[in-house]
């Protein structure tokens, strides 16, 4: 698609700007360059401008923290900046590193159009080979300052980067690699105390690398571009205005894409007033990439009923990381939290854990933090999955500089993590995750990946069949994390305050569960009556509901041994239903509104 809003053109004796760039590996009007085997656009320049990592510079909530970390601890200013700038807005930091500048603080990004632009093509590209690489964390980057830039294929065409724009470019594998990321995806940070000052004590703020390196995705040398970098194998030409190019493969394609698809979805909302060069087709691309990733390679789900007495129903729940990384994983505020719904044969609640209220908050939890649960028996009872902040006396603290300690620590971590490994003191697990049997063990054995919790659903005496829904739900920017920040004012924080209550805050469905009539006997016992599916078999994907015009409480649709793919509920009569793309036997549980159920068996060609 072509770019109405111009991404910025502007060079230094080091940097350039994603713009410059764009010109040969930006969107190709002639269709040549650029595109897959079937033509889709997949330029480079376009799939970053509505990323995260674009944005970083001008991302609001970014600046509105930085604001309140110097609302705190004032005098801290220049280095709190300096600091967060290096990752944020790493080729103008970098800049006034290289002409002798001390300090580079947020007045310094504002009128500068390299620092604005992010983590833009130079930051990854212009990082050295080896030596000190993924050695190096919180902000330090070994760049080249003789505008040498590394792309990922050998024998590159050089001459027109270097006549054009004055760049030399080169290969190197270590493009391809995990330690290209450490420098900003592991932080440390020095704690102060209440009054600012320095205790000498340190304080890891995220530690995402470290986390790659403690996995059996570091032993089997899966890294991070596998997935946020994903490669096609196809045969793509690089560079448009070159047709006699050589096409390349494999194509990474530069999606760039985590889960945080609430400040997508702000900035999206935000384009004009923060300055941003993605449209909003662009943006709605990278947060549908960022759900598709939530929800197919971040978690799996096992739930199980084991036991039943007349005043309780007993179930076990297994979260399998499949990232290779905690997850959550990153900045502090992120978390994941599960809801558990029980409901009677008519739907009516008999237990919920995990209900957000009308801020977006959950309902229920402890008013300083939620501890981790091995067991969950009440509603005030909520797995939360994240890292909660101490500060020197042990409380809780939103302040980065003022952590000294984690609180809690147990965001899942990934298989093969390891209490041994020589990274550890960088990815701890704290709290009663710690001690938890069943957190990252199964069978006794370390490195499970996984979390087990047993739930105790009291259910007052009813004793008929129970439905139950369990859904994994991921809050990037949860409201009790900014609470603290939105007792300040500046204009960053106030801009964002507003933004952020104008802004969709729902969180994204990371995996789900299901346990109610058994879907495994198929036909027989739960046969429609009044209403059919068709067309069945079905090639198209899309099936329609033939006969009276009755409503549905409930369509769950299951693999055929018995997963649940998807659930939508009160479904009309004259709603489709899309079929999963891949081609089988899926069997379909249908609820009515009189309670009336049916399980089809449905073929998907």
């Amino acid at each position: 698609m072509a770019q109405t809003t111009d991404l910025p053109i502007d060079t230094n004796n080091y940097f350039a700007t994603s713009g410059v760039c764009a010109g040969c590996h930006g969107f190709d009007p002639a269709g040549l360059a650029m595109v897959d085997t079937l033509g889709n656009d997949i330029n480079i320049a376009d799939d970053w401008r509505s990323t995260m990592m674009a944005n970083s510079a001008k991302d609001p909530l970014w600046r509105a923290k930085v604001s309140h970390e110097v609302l705190v601890n004032p005098a801290h200013a220049q280095d709190l900046e300096s600091v967060c700038t290096s990752c944020h807005a790493p080729a103008g930091r970098y800049t006034a590193i290289f002409t002798g500048q001390p300090h580079y603080g947020i007045n310094d990004l504002l009128t500068d159009t390299i620092g604005l632009d992010g983590v833009n093509c130079g930051s990854c590209h212009q990082v050295l080979p080896p030596d000190s690489l993924g050695l190096d964390f919180s902000g330090q980057i070994d760049f080249t300052t003789d505008k040498t830039v590394y792309g990922p294929y050998p024998n590159p065409f050089a001459d027109p980067m270097a006549s054009f724009i004055g760049f030399n470019v080169e290969w190197s594998n270590h493009i391809n690699d995990s330690e290209i990321c450490a420098s900003c995806h592991s932080l440390v940070t020095q704690t102060v105390d209440l009054q600012g000052n320095y205790t000498g004590d340190y304080f890891v703020e995220q530690a995402t690398y470290h986390e790659w390196l403690n996995s059996d995705y570091n032993t089997n040398e899966v890294e991070c571009q596998s997935c946020h970098i994903p490669r096609i194998d196809q045969n793509v030409i690089i560079a448009a205005n070159y047709s006699f190019l050589a096409p390349r493969r494999p194509y990474g394609l530069h999606h760039l894409v985590g889960g945080n698809s609430f400040m997508l979805r702000l900035l999206k909302d935000n384009i004009a007033s923060l300055g941003l060069t993605a449209t909003p087709e662009q943006f709605d691309s990278t947060i549908a990439r960022s759900e598709r990733l939530l929800r197919e390679h971040t978690l799996e789900l096992e739930l199980d009923e084991t036991n039943r007495t007349s005043d309780t129903a007993f179930f076990e729940l297994k979260l399998t990381n499949l990232a290779g990384h905690k997850f959550p994983s990153g900045y502090p505020a992120r978390r994941a939290y599960i809801e558990f719904l029980v409901q009677d044969t008519q739907l009516d609640t008999l237990f919920i854990s995990g209900a957000l209220d009308a801020t977006y908050e959950l309902m229920g939890i402890d008013a300083t933090y939620e501890p981790h649960h091995p067991v969950i028996s009440s509603p005030n009872q909520v797995q939360i999955y994240e890292q909660v902040m101490g500060d020197v006396n042990d409380d809780v603290t939103t302040v980065l500089e003022r952590a000294k300690t984690a609180l809690k620590d147990n965001r899942i971590p990934p298989t093969g993590f390891s209490v041994f490994h020589p990274s550890y003191d960088s990815t701890k697990i704290s709290g009663v995750a710690a001690t938890d049997p069943t957190f990252n063990y199964e069978n006794g054995i370390e490195g499970s990946g996984t979390d087990i919790i047993q739930y105790h659903i009291p259910t007052g005496g009813y004793q008929g069949a129970l439905n139950v829904s369990v859904r994994i739900w991921y809050q990037p920017v949860p409201p009790r994390y900014l609470a603290d920040m939105f007792t300040y004012s500046s204009a960053a924080i106030d801009s964002f305050e507003v933004m952020y209550n104008a802004a969709d805050k729902s969180p994204s469905l990371v995996a789900e569960a299901y346990r109610g009539p058994d879907v495994s006997i198929g036909e027989g016992a739960h046969r429609a009556v009044g209403y059919t599916l068709y067309p069945n078999p079905n090639s198209d994907g899309r099936l329609f509901l033939k006969g009276d015009q009755r409503s549905f409480k409930r369509i769950s649709l299951y693999s055929s041994g018995g997963r649940l793919l998807w659930e939508k509920r009160d479904v009309l009569w004259n709603d489709y239903i899309e079929l999963p793309f891949a081609g089988g036997m899926y069997l379909m549980y249908l609820e009515d509104a009189q309670g009336q159920i049916s399980v089809q068996r449905i073929i998907r060609r």
